[in-house]
């Protein structure tokens, strides 16, 4: 859930209407409900002329959300919007099975695999983080933790340590490795651990975490030790792309110490081979020619999510932080980001390739970022004037006596 503050301007506190006012000439308050109705294409209109503010989805590269299905997906999700989504029989137990055998999983012909349908991948972290924590092995102990990498999906795993006090023990990455070493993970676990949480689709450069070394060594420990550490699959965006392109890849029930696994139908999950290989194409086709402009390097890799991740050789003049915003002018959406700890001095750009991000899309993606590279290098550099600025704030504080002296010279750099 999103909690967001307002600031009530009072010049703004109404909605004036615009193509609206052939309908109704008066305007609305914008932090409260009306007193009096309005005819409904009014209300449509001006809800209209409010989103026209919102980005582009097919050009908002920063999301892995699916924004196109084929229009008979359509017709069936708005035949089925007015049904209570609690009221559920049985047709959700069938596509769990489903999923089970796609992550194949040990249930016979005969046998109904158990799983839950959710609202999100925090909601199904939760389930299984509380599943872990409340089973019969680790119950009685007094203080549990769990081990996973500092990514961007940590994010959840901090929220159910805080909501249900457990310990997380975060294995930091670094320069030039950004998925969970299996090796310190499995150096982690101790007798209170409840899991270890694995990652298929890392957000942050889309790589796939080793979960095959990481059930054989903590396979292993626990041999050695007696523990029963099991081992969660964070699958949101990467579990409906391997199982059709990568089909040797083990990473789900076929190890035994994988007992959990989430995944995300609103991400990769129109999937299937044809769709996820080509979108993997046009991700090749970005990164090369992103890497044929000579001024980023490649940080993603062939095997994983369908995203494109680079940095830029050089930052000493200026920062992905810069091109992101120019590449907004032309209505690119695309994120930029420090890596966690301790890899923080790495600052990237994501792109994530969906099924509705064409050939030509990346084409002009391409030509875009070579207009805005060219615009960026004849531009003063931002980090030099940034350093001055910091290095001027320190000398006028050495002034001494706590007294503060102006150098005019410096600030106007």
């Amino acid at each position: 859930m999103v909690i967001s503050t307002t600031t009530i301007s009072h010049a703004e506190e109404s909605v004036n209407s615009t193509f609206a006012s052939r309908y109704v000439r008066t305007s609305l308050p914008k932090f409260k409900m009306a007193e009096k109705s309005i005819p409904k294409d009014a209300a449509y209109q001006i809800i209209s002329d409010e989103l026209m503010l919102d980005g582009n989805p097919r050009l908002n590269l920063a999301s892995f959300v699916t924004t196109w299905m084929e229009p008979e997906c359509d017709k069936l999700m708005m035949a089925s919007v007015n049904k209570n989504y609690v009221d559920m029989d049985e047709y959700p137990n069938r596509c769990v099975n489903m999923i089970a055998h796609l992550f194949n999983a040990p249930v016979g012909e005969d046998e109904t695999a158990v799983g839950v349908g959710t609202v999100g991948s925090s909601e199904a972290i939760m389930l299984a983080g509380l599943a872990f924590k409340r089973s019969g092995r680790t119950k009685e102990r007094l203080k549990a933790n769990l081990s996973t990498s500092l990514t961007l999906s940590l994010v959840c795993w901090e929220k159910f340590a805080r909501y249900f006090e457990v310990q997380l023990k975060e294995v930091k990455l670094r320069v030039g490795y950004y998925v969970m070493d299996p090796v310190k993970a499995v150096e982690m676990v101790d007798e209170n651990t409840i899991c270890v949480a694995a990652i298929l689709g890392s957000t942050l450069t889309g790589e796939f975490e080793d979960v095959k070394t990481l059930n054989d060594l903590l396979a292993a420990k626990n041999k050695e030790t007696g523990y029963d550490t099991p081992i969660h699959v964070d699958a949101a965006s990467g579990g409906f792309i391997a199982p059709f392109l990568y089909l040797e890849l083990e990473w789900d029930f076929r190890l035994p110490l994988v007992k959990s696994i989430n995944v995300s139908g609103h991400k990769y999950g129109l999937g299937y081979k044809n769709i996820i290989g080509n979108c993997m194409e046009n991700a090749q086709m970005l990164s090369k020619g992103l890497e044929n402009m000579g001024c980023f390097e490649i940080l993603s890799k062939d095997v994983g999510v369908p995203l494109v991740a680079f940095a830029l050789k050089d930052s000493t003049k200026h920062t992905v932080f810069e091109i992101s915003e120019s590449l907004r002018r032309f209505g690119w959406i695309i994120p930029a980001y420090t890596m966690p700890p301790d890899a923080q001095e790495v600052a990237v750009l994501r792109v994530v390739i969906r099924e509705d991000f064409s050939r030509s899309l990346a084409e002009r993606l391409l030509s875009d970022s070579e207009k805005v590279m060219k615009e960026i290098e004849e531009l003063p550099s931002r980090v030099s004037n940034k350093v001055v600025h910091v290095t001027s704030t320190v000398d006028e504080v050495k002034g001494g006596q706590g007294a503060v002296h102006k150098k005019k010279s410096v600030k106007e750099t």
